[in-house]
């Protein structure tokens, strides 16, 4: 392992005289030759998949029961663990995965969803002549433009726009920008550049005008995050690791090597979540690739083994997509204490995050209201006064936590590794810590090397430079023209199916349900607002989709977008797994329960609706006060004090409005705070001043009774004096 950190510091460094001697130009020419001969010789060595489609996950665990030994056992589905399996498959290793939740149900779906080098770390890099800090950039761009390159459905390139507000400051991060084109070399995505004040304005007229002297823009990769991870393990099973989501490690298996006397690491207990089952799996190597949990699948092997997981706690929220332009992000470079926020927009939406602040190790994070609050006061900084931030606007948040490590082989022990270490036990446990999204691939390069030389495995050199995840191989920008056009699905549906499963998309196509429309033909959707079908939902069961959460979260995105649109799509998700899964009543009501508590907590439910139950004081004018109070009563027309379905339909049904009593009963529930079926003045009062302090946006109910009270205003009486009394 440090053999290969120091070959590539050689060639790092080496790279940089010779761009000395030929001169930028010609250097870059020279390392995008370098470049294409790297994935020719991948190409040369990658052969096809033996599965046309993914194993059930039924077969994969009697793959798992019945294989008498594993070359390699990765334990951890997320983006690092899934690479492992695909680089240990690919070079014909024996290999199982086995994950004790979903496929990146942890970090790998809760990121800021870039593919960076890192801006921040080249700064450092050069501020302090850190090489580690260099080589780490330098290996994230490669990985950059390999993951655009083997995914192009789920990636693209990002302009990221960085506001500069002092005249001083354009000059210094300009240079900086450039250096970070410049050590990407032929793997710059497209140059950075400068824009005035104005230009600045045109492409993010959002931004806050007053002392803006111009911009920066650089580009930097984005990806959907959960579904790349889930792409990784599905290419693994493809090429015949066998692969299963909820499966625990009870304990690891261990044996005396006969030659050396040594105990070794020759497995793990298993168990299966889902039903109970356990059975051993045996491997001649095992790997640790648990990101956060990365200590406590130590201690199964030492329970002496000292901890080197350092968590963090980074959150991310979600706000409406007119926060941002549709093409831009944004980077604050300076908040007021120090962290870096970035501002993207992200499948039509806009994502802000992220904090990084000390944090226990939980399966289950939850994004606190200091941390939201947060990040929309650093988002109020940069946007213009005209915008209103609010906090009703926050449609979902989420907490991921970032596993940084120490190196328990440094002498320093206290200083936290910036880069991925390799840990190698006296038992033979390989552990993989630490590193970023953007370097999953060499990550589990390195790991599998130092797995191939600690246990004398046979295989050749990694073959994931230039593989292809599922679903990229014959992806086109076009392609979704295509489902349009053979199967008659919303241009918008078919968008989104082409970005999500690239070339598989006609797959999820062939399963549609006919809508009984003139258009579109096929593709029933979820939710009215987001693209999501209910094909997707029965595809979703072939990618191992075990439980209404994976569907909301990983399968579709639904509740990292919006929470109260995951919830309204829940019953009939349930409904449609619990038909092809034969789940009876009582499993689908465990699922719906499980599916709204990770809605309440995790994905920031509970903070939203807390915005609401506050019992503080109302503040509203008088005159506010007043006029609420009108409008109140012009539904409660008997002067009850409260208003029920009943009050409402009445008032619709004399401005001849029709509307579903479900719907109604949900519009109701979201502000009936003591759940007593009815809205008290006192509730509705609270509602509108929460909706004037932006605490509350969007609420169905208050925009329900301003438009029927205008309705209600213009009947006014048609005067017959004129017309002799009408006779």
């Amino acid at each position: 392992m440090a053999f290969q950190k120091a070959v590539k510091g050689t060639i790092l460094v080496g790279g940089g005289a010779l761009a000395t001697v030929l001169g930028l130009s010609q250097f870059a020419h020279y390392r995008r030759k370098q470049m294409n001969l790297a994935y020719v010789k991948a190409a040369d060595y990658i052969s096809e998949p033996v599965n046309r489609e993914p194993p059930s996950r039924e077969a994969q665990l009697l793959t798992l029961q019945n294989t008498s030994e594993f070359d390699i056992l990765v334990i951890g589905g997320g983006a690092t663990g899934s690479g492992c399996a695909l680089d240990a498959v690919t070079r014909g290793l024996k290999t199982a995965l086995v994950e004790r939740d979903d496929f990146s149900s942890g970090t790998s779906s809760r990121s800021t969803k870039l593919i960076h080098g890192g801006v921040r770390y080249l700064q450092k890099a050069i501020m302090k002549l850190d090489i580690e800090q260099y080589r780490m950039v330098k290996e994230a761009l490669h990985e950059r433009a390999n993951l655009l390159e083997i995914a192009p459905h789920l990636s693209a390139p990002l302009p990221i726009m960085l506001p500069v507000y002092k005249w001083w400051q354009l000059p210094y991060y300009w240079v900086g920008i450039k250096l970070y084109d410049l050590v990407a070399g032929s793997n710059c995505l497209k140059s950075s550049y400068v824009l005035s004040k104005s230009r600045a304005l045109e492409h993010f007229p959002m931004l806050q005008k007053d002392k803006l002297v111009g911009a920066i823009v650089y580009y930097d990769g984005q990806h959907n995050d959960a579904r790349m991870n889930l792409a990784i393990a599905l290419t693994a099973a493809r090429y015949g690791a066998a692969t299963a989501n909820y499966m625990e490690v009870v304990s690891l298996l261990k044996k005396t090597d006969p030659q050396t006397g040594k105990v070794r690491v020759s497995g793990a207990r298993c168990k299966d979540v889902l039903t109970g089952q356990e059975f051993d799996v045996r491997a001649k190597c095992v790997i640790n690739a648990t990101g956060p949990f990365t200590d406590s699948v130590r201690k199964m092997d030492d329970k002496d083994a000292a901890a080197i997981c350092q968590p963090s706690a980074g959150v991310h929220i979600v706000m409406p997509g007119y926060y941002s332009p549709e093409s831009m992000g944004l980077l604050d470079p300076a908040t007021s204490d120090g962290r870096v926020i970035f501002f993207l927009p992200w499948q039509k939406m806009t994502i802000a995050g992220t904090t990084d602040t000390p944090t226990d190790v939980t399966p289950h994070p939850i994004p606190s209201e200091e941390d939201i609050n947060f990040i929309l006061n650093e988002v109020r900084n940069y946007l213009s006064c005209d915008v209103e931030v609010r906090r009703g606007d926050v449609l979902a948040a989420w907490s991921g936590i970032r596993p940084l490590v120490t190196d328990p082989k440094s002498a320093d022990t206290q200083s936290i590794s910036r880069n991925h270490v390799v840990d190698i036990s006296e038992s033979g446990l390989i552990t993989i810590a630490g590193g970023k999204w953007t370097t999953y691939r060499s990550m589990a390069e390195d790991t599998i090397n130092a797995a191939i030389k600690t246990h004398n495995l046979k295989a050749g050199p990694s073959r994931t430079v230039g593989l292809f995840l599922q679903g990229g191989k014959d992806w086109s920008p076009t392609l979704y023209i295509r489902l349009v056009q053979d199967y008659g699905l919303e241009s918008e549906v078919a968008q989104h199916l082409a970005a999500t499963y690239g070339d598989k998309a006609f797959e999820v196509a062939k399963m549609a349900s006919v809508t009984g429309k003139r258009w579109p033909i096929v593709g029933v959707r979820l939710v009215s607002e987001f693209p999501y079908i209910e094909a997707e939902v029965k595809y979703g069961i072939k990618e191992y989709a075990c439980t209404a959460v994976d569907m909301i979260s990983r399968r579709t995105r639904l509740a990292f977008l919006n929470v109260q649109a995951a919830e309204e799509a829940l019953p009939r998700i349930v409904e449609l797994m619990g038909r092809e899964l034969n789940w009876d009543d009582h499993k689908k009501q465990e699922q719906l329960e499980t599916a709204r508590k990770f809605l309440y907590y995790e994905m920031g439910y509970k903070s939203r609706s807390e915005q609401l139950t506050d019992r503080s004081e109302i503040s509203l004018l008088p005159s506010d006060i007043d006029r609420y109070k009108k409008r109140f009563h012009k539904f409660d027309a008997d002067k009850k004090g409260f208003i029920t379905i009943v009050d409402v339909q009445r008032v619709l049904e004399s401005i001849n409005v029709q509307m579903d009593e479900n719907t109604l009963h949900e519009i109701l529930n979201e502000v009936d705070l003591n759940k007593n079926g009815q809205v008290e003045l006192n509730e509705f009062l609270q509602l509108m001043s929460a909706i004037q302090k932006g605490r509350v946006s969007g609420s169905r109910l208050a925009i329900l009774m301003k438009t029927a009270e205008e309705n209600l205003d213009r009947r006014v009486p048609i005067p017959v004096d004129r017309s002799c009394g009408g006779f």
